[in-house]
Formats: structure tokens, sequence, C-alpha cells
């Protein structure tokens, strides 16, 4: 009997805290997923704190279209806390968010051709109901995005003596080195049915949850995907446990002088500043993994193609493939990428984009606030 203590909640009083029917929580009750563990003195179901907290995991699971039976598997798994409960809940939220990113502008690039009198094939229109970012631009990624073998010395350099090496968000394997024995994560299936036939073994997993032991590998890298994760911090924190030493090819978030460096941010696509509102500091991304960080210079001609790399080679960015696989495009919006791609257009026909930054020219490479930490 809980009698008038605050902290209970009576079944009619969650109900509406929850936005679901008295009749939905009474099955869950039923059903042996939520029961209310304590009763009001005239004998209705009242639900602790522990019991809110379920409730609330089975609520959000549901709500991403999980059936009851996985839910019950989810919510009973005794490995599995509150705290990685939410981790989980976030992550996969980030990535029905990606997911609507990704249908949006695909209705709205069918819209443009429409207006157009364009008629799209059955393919096109079926590919509106696009999968998450990496399944949106993870088919672009071979034709673009391959090892820059100057950025990859400095990579494997840091690896040290590391004999087994765990490669996080490892994508279609960039980057692995070939005279370690590697074991990749990756948690897109598009992104590792794109691995190359011999590569490393790769495991479905996030970077939250690392399904190995403490101090399981010698090293574990991360390359160019913490920004993809839905809690860096805690990802770094996961690397530092299973490895004895860490490092991550990333880049600085906090440099506001970088945004002012890179033309294409500055001129062309201010939104970009936007993304970074919520990403953590390099100190506290170098702090996670107790390490330090170390510039990255970007040469002219960088083979990998992500968001910076054509930093001399502005017509890069006027090209579609080049942009699909590069994930900032997708998530500042077909508006403003159309608006930032035409504009470039412009100023290289009339010439201002080469009166703005002729001093470019005479550079080999450039600082754009990429960073290696190392552990």
């Amino acid at each position: 009997m809980v009698g008038g203590v605050a902290e209970h909640l009576t079944v009619g009083r969650v109900a509406k805290l929850a936005g679901v029917s008295v009749r939905t929580l009474h099955h869950y009750d039923e059903i042996g997923l939520v029961r209310p563990s304590a009763r009001t003195p005239a004998g209705y179901r009242a639900y602790a704190p522990g019991d809110v907290e379920r409730l609330r995991e089975v609520l959000g699971y549901r709500r991403l279209g999980f059936g009851l039976r996985e839910i019950a598997d989810l919510v009973d798994d005794p490995a599995t806390d509150a705290v990685a409960h939410l981790h989980r809940l976030r992550g996969l939220l980030l990535a029905q968010r990606e997911r609507a990113a990704a249908m949006v502008t695909a209705i709205d690039r069918e819209l443009e051709a429409r207006a157009r009198g364009l008629k799209t094939t059955s393919e096109e229109q079926l590919r509106v109901f696009g999968p998450q970012l990496y399944e949106a631009i993870g088919s672009a990624y071979p034709a673009t995005r391959r090892t820059e073998p100057r950025i990859a010395a400095r990579i494997w350099d840091a690896l040290g003596d590391a004999r087994t090496v765990l490669n996080v968000g490892a994508g279609t394997g960039s980057y692995e080195p070939l005279d370690r024995d590697v074991t990749a994560v990756e948690p897109s299936a598009v992104m590792r049915a794109q691995r190359p036939r011999g590569a490393a073994r790769c495991v479905s997993a996030g970077a939250e949850r690392l399904p190995f032991a403490d101090g399981s590998f010698d090293a574990a890298m991360a390359v160019s995907t913490v920004h993809h994760w839905p809690d860096p911090v805690a990802g770094l924190r996961e690397m530092r446990r299973v490895a004895r030493r860490v490092v991550v090819f990333t880049y600085d978030a906090g440099d506001r002088g970088r945004r002012e460096r890179f033309w294409l941010t500055r001129d062309y696509l201010p939104e970009f500043a936007d993304l970074l509102v919520d990403w953590p500091s390099l100190a506290d991304l170098t702090r996670a993994i107790g390490g330090r960080a170390e510039p990255v210079l970007i040469p002219w001609d960088c083979a990998d193609g992500f968001f910076e790399a054509h930093w001399r080679r502005p017509e890069a960015y006027l090209e579609e493939h080049v942009r699909r696989a590069v994930s900032v495009w997708t998530r500042v919006g077909p508006e403003a990428e159309r608006r930032a791609v035409a504009s470039l257009r412009d100023d290289l026909s009339s010439g201002r984009w080469a009166e703005r930054n002729r001093d470019l020219l005479a550079l080999d490479a450039a600082e754009l606030g990429l960073r290696l930490l190392v552990a």
C-alpha cells in the first residue's frame, strides 16, 4: 500500500502523461510487460519510479515500431540498464530522423523533376521510402571515399606496435592496415555489403556498446565516423575500454576559424554551423580517451572525398556523386544544397571564386580543423 506517496502514480495519471489509454496499460499488466508494483489504499494500480522507467522504455521501443515480444526481450535483458536503453533509444530515434530527412530529400527531388515536366522512373519513385543516412549515401562511397595514403600513414604510425586492431565505424574498410589482425565494427548493412572480398571480418554493432571484453585489442581506431555516432563520448570511452591504444581521425567542431578558413562553409553553406551545435568539444573528445590531439593537413589532391577534401578543387562540389558520398549535404537539406551549388557554379563561371581564393592555389596542403586523437 502506498497511501498518498507522491512518487507513485495512478494508472489514470500515467495514461494521461504517457498519451496512451488505460486499457493499453491494463493489457501491458496482463501480459507481464509492465506490471505496477504498488497499490493505492483503494486498491487501484500504482506505478513506482522503477515501473515508470520500464514503461518509458516499452513506449519508446513501441513508437519505433517494435513488436511487444521484441520489446519484452529488450527490456528484460539483464545486461542492459536504464542508461544503455536511453542510449539505444536515442540512436534509433536519430536513425529514424535521418531516414525521414532522406525521404524528404527524395520527395523534393521528385517534385522538382515533375515541376520541370520530367517523369521519374518506378525505381526512383520507390526510393522515396529511403533508408537511414548511410543507406542513403553509402552506395556512393566506393567512387569517392578511398584511402588517402598520406593520412593513412599518420593513422598507421599512431597505431604503433599494435598487432590486433579494432576498426569502429569501419564503413567499407578504408584505412584498415593490411599488416595487422583487424576486426571491424559497422552498424550499416549497406556499408558492410560493400566491404571488399578478403576484408577483415565485420561485426554489426554500434560504437556505444562494443561486444568485446575489456582489453580485447592492442588498439582501436575510428576514421571519419565519430560524427555519425549517437553519443560520441560514450563511443570513445568504449574504444578505450576494449583497447590499450586509441587512434581517432575526426575534426575540431569548436574551431570557429575553421569555418572562416574553408570557403565552402564561409561563402556558400552557412547551415553547416547548425550541424555542430550539440557536438562535443575537442577537449571532451580527447578527455574521453585520455589522449592528445594532433592537426592533420589536407593535401590538395586528397584521394579520400570527405567534406573538406576538395578545398583546392571547387569544381568537384558541383558533381552529384561527390556530394552524395558526404553526409553533410544530406543533413543540411536539399534547399541549402541547391542554393550552395548554384551559387558556387555562378562564381566559378564568373571568376569570383578564383578572385576570392587566389591564395589557395599556392598551397599544397590546408589546415581545416581535422585532428588525429591519440591515446
